[in-house]
């Protein structure tokens, strides 16, 4: 392929935008429970941390299904895998909205599922691998997270908003349609590949996922920024679960919950947008890591201790602007560094890793004081990222990508049909 074009798709935004609706829709149904904790404990019947197990479940079932899925993605391709958990997100949500107050049915749903966002998750590199230039991976794969920021918020801001006027079966139930109409474009619309690949390195074929796994982990950079999601992601899960809870003690409702995580999370829509963007034009990831770690501090510290709905909303704003942002560009530093580890395989480790941090969610629930305050777990959080700061300045930056990238060998097509 030395001297033929590479080609970038219009359509690529086509795929990329069915894929953002079904990553937005389970983080809709992922978080859907959170603000309304009180509320949903009420009418099922049962304590809070029953009900924040609706949050846990999703994180617990990555641990078993994660590599499967991954291998999945990289053997199967994405368009059959991301399809086939659409497909499941769409039913089992459907299925939680009709349990009623039935607690062991709707639990029933949710691990349904929580099995189905693996097959999403984990692909968030491997779409931009095949449809997007090296030059635009980092800032697909922040759309993606967007799509993901912006279901969690709707869930938090639409759900207390809707539980004032409708039963909490009827919420899911419309979410449940919802995330099966989002299943149902992504089947028809997606694509597996372009006829032509946008790189070089999108037509070059990836190490066998066992292989792909040994070298990954013979990565030191790579194991570091494992440990890195490991505290990012459940600082982010622990807040946004038990959102509610931690500023019930503080006298404000599941209404101030829904609207100080919604801060939390359209700045961190905001953060990534523009920061993973930034990387890109700058060509560098490990800055762009460590400050987002750095500076998520001050937000945490603000949630732990502020007593105005003003300032937590501020920090709230911090917190999510830095933290959300070093998802995207972190994911994408991953499958560079560990190259030619096949981007599914780094992908579900970075989100396993995430996702395994389910047991921050529940030691901040153990870490609550007689009173229900979690300032205890979320001072330990801050000192958490000030280590995880410290911890990527040995990162290592990884090699550049300026031979795939070069404008003059791509062909642009930004039609939106394919050849």
């Amino acid at each position: 392929m030395d001297s033929a074009k590479t080609r970038v798709y219009g359509y690529r935004w086509v795929v990329l935008g069915a894929f953002m609706m079904v990553n937005l829709a389970i983080q809709l149904l992922w978080i859907s429970y959170a603000p309304v904790t009180g509320q949903a404990a009420a009418l099922y019947g049962v304590t809070d941390l029953k009900i924040g197990m609706f949050s846990m479940l999703f994180m617990l079932a990555f641990i078993p299904l994660s590599i499967p899925v991954s291998w999945a993605i990289d053997t199967l391709g994405f368009r059959i895998t991301v399809g086939a958990g659409s497909a499941l997100m769409g039913a089992f949500g459907v299925m939680r909205g009709l349990a009623g107050d039935s607690y062991g049915m709707a639990f029933a749903a949710t691990v349904g599922l929580a099995a189905a966002q693996p097959f999403l998750l984990n692909a968030w590199t491997k779409v931009p691998a095949l449809w997007f230039p090296p030059t635009e991976r980092a800032t697909a794969v922040g759309l993606v997270t967007l799509a993901n920021l912006v279901g969690t918020a709707l869930g938090m801001v639409l759900t207390p908003a809707l539980a004032e006027r409708l039963p909490i079966p009827t919420i899911q139930l419309y979410y449940g349609a919802f995330s099966a109409a989002c299943a149902a474009v992504f089947i028809l619309a997606a694509r597996e590949k372009p006829a032509t690949p946008p790189s070089d390195d999108a037509g070059q074929a990836r190490s066998l996922m066992l292989d792909g796994l040994k070298h990954a982990f013979t990565v030191p950079s790579f194991r570091r920024y494992l440990v890195l999601s490991f505290v990012g992601l459940g600082i982010f899960n622990g807040v946004t679960t038990w959102i509610e809870a931690i500023v019930r003690p503080r006298g404000f409702g599941p209404s101030e919950a829904g609207a100080l995580g919604a801060a939390m999370l359209v700045a961190g829509v905001v953060g990534a947008v523009i920061l993973p963007a930034w990387s890109d034009k700058t060509g560098r990831r490990k800055p762009f890591i460590g400050l987002g770690l750095a500076l998520a501090i001050p937000g945490l510290a603000g949630i732990a201790l502020a007593q105005s709905f003003a300032l937590l909303c501020a920090s709230a704003a911090a917190l999510g602007f830095f933290l959300t942002s070093v998802m995207p560009t972190g994911m994408q530093y991953a499958s560079e560094v560990t190259r030619p580890t096949p981007e599914g395989t780094s992908n579900g480790l970075i989100q396993l890793f995430g996702q395994a941090s389910v047991a921050f969610v529940y030691l901040m629930e153990a870490l609550r004081g007689d009173d229900g305050s979690f300032t205890l777990a979320l001072v330990a959080a801050c000192a958490l990222l000030a280590v995880s700061a410290l911890v990527s300045v040995s990162l290592k930056e990884p090699s550049p990508l300026a031979a795939s990238a070069d404008p003059a060998r791509i062909e642009v097509d930004e039609s939106i049909k394919m050849d």
